[in-house]
Order: structure tokens, then C-alpha cells, then sequence
């Protein structure tokens, strides 16, 4: 239910890296997001090796970790602001963190801290399961990733059980690789409607309004990262500009949006 509101309309989704530059200023940002209309919060977990990640998101994990950030940390952060925010939070992490902690002992915190799904890109689909069912236990969603390359079938094979929304990754790379978006997301987008009713949220790559007027009309939600997490860095120094920059940016997102 809480990713059928979020995408009634074009919807914005904001990835951050929590603990960069710590948790109280990821508990502030979130905060700041929400009031300017995001639709979907995803918070990053950080780690060591965030293979999907560009350098961007890579250098603020390097940071978060630096500063001793844990999974641990990250769900007592959301349970904080638990009841400030509006969206629906959605947590990324790689699965070693998940599978440290304990899959059922996740689950249950995620759903106490007022997480809606979580999104595990270096999870293959035949090794979800164990994960998936804690999850589902405690009703959380593990929300599935496509990429261009992937086959029919396996767009079948994601379409079927899909649940609140897919993130389709835009190309084949990693994260703030805005310049390599092909002209070809239009009809790759449409392959994976083809095969899912859920609503389909286009990541990486996506840098600012420009890029985002492009995009928009094919997608039914953006995910807007690296640009958003070097923004946090570059006013990390004063946290009242922090969060004034983070607030006008997602709400220059949003604007396009509509």
C-alpha cells in the first residue's frame, strides 16, 4: 500500500548514503527530502565493496565506514524518524551486511525502524528466498532490479512476483554514469512492461532536471543518487546549507515531475 500512494503520480525517489557525513545529518536529510516531496526514500547501507556503485557512492560508503556506520546504526537512525516521515523507506544494501545481522533479525527491525522494502543488488533471484521469506514474514517487500540486458525471460521470471515497484537500472554500468544513458531506455522500458504491473522506477544516471525532463515520460519514477550525495558532501561543513541545497534540489526534481 505504501508504494501504491507513492506512485499515483511521477515519483521521485532520493538515494542517500547513510552516515555520510553521519547519521544525525542522514536522520536531517531525510527529513529535509520528505518535505520536499519524495516520494520514496532509499537509504544506502554502507560497505566495503559496493560493486554497483560509482565513485560517487563509493567514496561516501569509504567515508560512512570510516566513521564506524553499521547496519546496526542505520536501522536505530530510521526507527528515530520513524514517525517524521511521510514516504516509504526503502533500504539498499548489499547482502553480506543483511546476512551478518541475521536475515529474521533484519526483518523485523527494518519493519520496527518503518521500512516499506529493500533492494539487495548483488542478490541472484535463486538465492533470494531465505531473505524474501523473512521479509514477507514481517511485510516488507524485497523489491527486484532489472538491467537492459536482461532477457525475457527473466523479465518474466521478475514480473511475475514483483511487488511495489521494479528498479530497472538504466545502463550497463554503475551508478553517476549519467552520460552513458542510451536512447534505447524507451523500448527497454517497454520489454519489462510487457511482463509486470507494477510500476517501473528508472536509476542511474539521472544528474539533475535536464536529464530528468527526458527521462520522465517513459518511467513512472526516477531515482536520483550521486547527484544528490555530492551535494551532501560539498556542504557537509554547515548544516543548515546542507540541507537547504538537498531540499532545493529535490524539490527542482519534483518540479519536472509533475
Amino acid at each position: 500500500m505504501a508504494f501504491t500512494q507513492a506512485f499515483q503520480n511521477k515519483a521521485l525517489l532520493t538515494y542517500i548514503c547513510a552516515g555520510d557525513p553521519d547519521l544525525g545529518a542522514t536522520a536531517d536529510v531525510l527529513c529535509a527530502l520528505d518535505d520536499a516531496g519524495a516520494d520514496v526514500l532509499e537509504v544506502g547501507v554502507p560497505f566495503s565493496d559496493p560493486v554497483a556503485d560509482g565513485p560517487v557512492i563509493q567514496e561516501a560508503s569509504t567515508r560512512a565506514l570510516a566513521r564506524k556506520t553499521s547496519l546496526g546504526g542505520v536501522l536505530e537512525m530510521l526507527h528515530s524518524v520513524k514517525g517524521a516521515l511521510r514516504a516509504p523507506r526503502v533500504i539498499m544494501s548489499y547482502v553480506n551486511p543483511l546476512a551478518a545481522y541475521g536475515f529474521d533479525r533484519f526483518a523485523r527491525d527494518a519493519r520496527e525502524g518503518g521500512v516499506s522494502g529493500v533492494l539487495v543488488p548483488d542478490l541472484p533471484r535463486g538465492e533470494s528466498a531465505p531473505l524474501e521469506r523473512a521479509l514477507s514474514e514481517k511485510g516488507v517487500i524485497l523489491v527486484r532490479m532489472v538491467s537492459p540486458n536482461s532477457s525475457d525471460r527473466r523479465l518474466a521470471a521478475v514480473g511475475e512476483g514483483a511487488e511495489g515497484f521494479i528498479y530497472c537500472v538504466s545502463l550497463l554500468g554503475v551508478t553517476g554514469e549519467g552520460a552513458r544513458i542510451r536512447d534505447t531506455v524507451p523500448a527497454y522500458l517497454g520489454r519489462v512492461r510487457r511482463h509486470t504491473k507494477v510500476p517501473l522506477a528508472l536509476g542511474f544516471g539521472i544528474d539533475g532536471p535536464e536529464r530528468a525532463r527526458a527521462l520522465a515520460p517513459h518511467a513512472d519514477g526516477l531515482v536520483v543518487g550521486s547527484a544528490l550525495v555530492s551535494r551532501i558532501h560539498d556542504h557537509r561543513g554547515n548544516r543548515g546549507a546542507l540541507l537547504r541545497e538537498v531540499k532545493a534540489f529535490a524539490a527542482s526534481m519534483k518540479e519536472v515531475l509533475r
